[in-house]
């Protein structure tokens, strides 16, 4: 039996804002970026499908033809991703020059000279041509073989750029950093998720803070479609085999790519051969291969066949073909090529079909990144294509299982993965002090009555795809970097709080838990390790500022569940913040920080695992729970002595106020611990 956790339900306007040309050929995401082309180093956040690609086309001109750089070099993590920057014939849509690369110098598709690509790289940089494609791997490569030196001058462009760690083993991410020292380069960084599945730093902050960030939100590019409307984001758990209960998520009347669990997960039977076989099977009688495209034929008990790309055939030359077929230029608006796609480790980043209207993957991803790059595939804009959804199948913790541990971990990343998920899908939060606000901002709605100056308003523009959200007591950024990191970086902050074993675990599992241990002490240390540049006071604007946009995505969320029941139309989410506003007295800070922000994930879970599997889950992470460390009882007194300034008491061990007496805590065990150290 599949149990449902119905994650996210968002409704798009499709206003077609985000599709529409201006007079020089440019989407509204690229026409943004352009505006910044005089930037000597630029990094685009923008979703899957925005037009990143494009957008480099036209800075990558710019700086050639009027900006005086000798060579343009784009970077890509795989060579099926090189066809992205094939010629394009820009002037055609009312640009001033055309995008051209020379067939030798795409080395995504060209063999190389004798010496190999490398060699390729050094002959490119003596030609006189102007722009090269290559992989990730064959630039590393050739900017260790010719230093760094050798590319003075020119633009390099990294696609994917959260492939780059500022970890010193990152070899990208080194020679980045090489890069931007020696200062005679170029870097537009492009990237779906400035963030890494492994929690690493994609940039060392110094160096980040060069970086001019253009945004372009999910929303603003969903909600600026002409077609999809919907996207749906759901979690599925099973017990037994996946390949049992496959067929009760997969709608073989959806174009839809399945993503096979890895051997060596626990998900995996091991022979993904007979995986796919019994895919194949649940789906109809099999009628044999396509000839020209290899593609599997299979009649439905309706006697429709459907085309199925096979891509974890172990014979070379078969996947070969097949892969061949669904990039056939030829096939790319024919929505009948293709019905369904199993893959492994292929059709993901940079993968496109845009008739992919369902993402279903088996098994935990241990990348979040892979996550956003496995829903970009179905959020492609096509005709007739209204709805989307992403599936991920994952097997519940069993109590027989040896592997209970891992078992639960999936259960929790999974889930952190839906937080991340919905933060990414929302509208983007502006948050002001409410001391502070001037009134109402031309271009804001602010709900039935208007604008109030005696209460916390909340403004929402559909155009911009922003929030305005007045909140008493918030603090604001003072640095220019922390004005940065509220404006670009709150998902950043928050995915490595979602993504935190500590916070996660005790959040949806710790009867005992005080929220401000989560959302002041354990984010408060998060956002310390991860900006240690910045002073104390812009470190507790930014925790605030994320911690508000954070809760109040999962109370809006609450708020849409108890108010329908589903998703409603384009305004749920904004009816949902305002629906939460309304139940409180006043918005501020303190409130924000009393609300535990795993709780509505729990609810959801609660109502969909097994009762016994969620026991389980419970006692596994109970069993591994830790007592108050000396960090956080440093954190816990540092909140006591503001406590003290405002109150003129320390907080008291004996109070009815549970923060108050978790803050006491922190003092006498501080107390405690100093007193162990004097008399040892």
């Amino acid at each position: 039996m599949t149990r449902s956790v119905p994650s996210v339900s968002v409704t798009y306007a499709r206003n077609g804002g985000s599709t529409r040309p201006n007079e020089l050929g440019m989407r509204p995401m690229q026409e943004r970026a352009y505006e910044r082309r005089g930037e000597q180093y630029l990094l685009i956040k923008s979703p899957p499908a925005s037009g990143k690609s494009r957008a480099l086309m036209f800075i990558a001109l710019d700086k050639l033809h009027n900006q005086g750089l000798r060579k343009a070099i784009i970077v890509v993590p795989e060579k099926s991703i090189g066809s992205s920057f094939a010629d394009e014939p820009l002037s055609k849509f009312g640009f001033w020059a055309d995008w051209t690369v020379t067939p030798k110098w795409n080395l995504c598709n060209a063999p190389g000279e004798d010496g190999g690509k490398v060699s390729s790289v050094r002959s490119f940089l003596d030609s006189e041509d102007r722009v090269l494609v290559c992989t990730h791997a064959t630039f590393r490569f050739a900017v260790d073989r010719f230093g760094i030196e050798a590319f003075d001058g020119c633009l390099i462009a990294v696609d994917e750029f959260h492939h780059v760690s500022a970890n010193p083993d990152n070899k990208l991410g080194a020679h980045l950093a090489a890069f931007i020292a020696r200062d005679k380069v170029h870097i537009v960084a492009m990237t779906g998720s400035y963030f890494r599945g492994d929690a690493e730093a994609v940039l060392m902050p110094e160096d980040e803070a060069k970086f001019e960030t253009v945004t372009y939100t999910y929303y603003e590019q969903l909600n600026g479609y002409r077609y999809l409307k919907k996207l749906d984001i759901g979690y599925y758990f099973y017990s037994g085999s996946y390949a049992d209960d496959i067929v009760k998520v997969l709608d073989p009347n959806e174009k839809t790519i399945i993503h096979i669990p890895s051997v060596n997960s626990r998900e995996s039977t091991k022979d993904k051969i007979k995986e796919v076989e019994h895919i194949i099977e649940t789906l109809g009688e099999w009628q044999g291969t396509d000839p020209a495209t290899g593609f599997q034929l299979v009649k439905t008990p309706e006697g429709r066949v459907l085309r199925i790309a096979d891509l974890v055939d172990d014979e070379a030359a078969k996947r070969d073909r097949v892969s061949a077929a669904l990039k056939d230029p030829a096939q790319k608006m024919n929505r009948d090529h293709v019905d369904i796609i199993i893959a492994l480790g292929m059709a993901k980043e940079g993968f496109d079909w845009i008739w992919c209207e369902h993402a279903l993957t088996v098994g935990y991803r241990s990348s979040l990144t892979e996550i956003v790059q496995i829903i970009g595939r179905a959020t492609r804009d096509a005709e007739g294509k209204t709805r989307a959804r992403f599936t991920n199948l994952i097997a519940e913790p069993d109590a027989s299982e040896e592997a209970v541990r891992e078992a639960v971990n999936d259960t929790l990343k999974a889930i952190a993965a839906s937080l991340l998920m919905e933060q990414v899908l929302t509208p983007r939060f502006n948050f002001t002090p409410k001391a502070k606000a001037a009134g109402p901002i031309e271009g804001f709605d602010y709900g039935e009555g208007g604008y109030d100056p005696n209460k916390c308003n909340i403004g929402f523009n559909e155009a911009q795809g922003q929030f305005q959200i007045e909140i008493n007591g918030l603090a604001q950024p003072k640095s220019k970097e922390a004005e940065r990191i509220v404006s670009q970086d709150l998902n950043e902050v928050i995915t490595a709080f979602v993504q935190d074993k500590t916070a996660i675990e005790r959040g949806m599992f710790d009867e005992e838990l005080v929220p401000e241990e989560l959302t002041q002490v354990r984010l408060g240390k998060i956002i310390r390790d991860k900006y240690p540049t910045l002073d104390a006071e812009d470190q507790e604007a930014v925790r605030q500022h994320a911690i508000a946009a954070l809760n109040l995505t999962q109370q809006a969320k609450a708020a849409i569940n108890e108010g329908s029941g589903e998703g409603g139309g384009s305004t749920a989410f904004v009816d949902g913040v305002r629906r939460f506003a309304m139940s409180v007295t006043e918005l501020d800070i303190d409130l924000i920080d009393r609300i535990n922000p795993f709780a509505e994930a729990y609810a959801i879970l609660s109502k969909t695992m097994d009762e016994n599997s969620l026991k389980q889950v419970a006692a596994v992470i109970n069993a591994r729970k830790v007592q108050l460390t000396p960090d956080e009882a440093r954190d816990l007194a540092r909140r006591a002595l503001k406590f003290k300034q405002e109150r003129g008491r320390l907080p008291e061990i004996t109070s009815a106020d549970p923060w108050e007496r978790r803050m006491a805590e922190g003092v006498a065990f501080l107390a405690r611990m100093k007193q162990e150290q004097k008399d040892g």
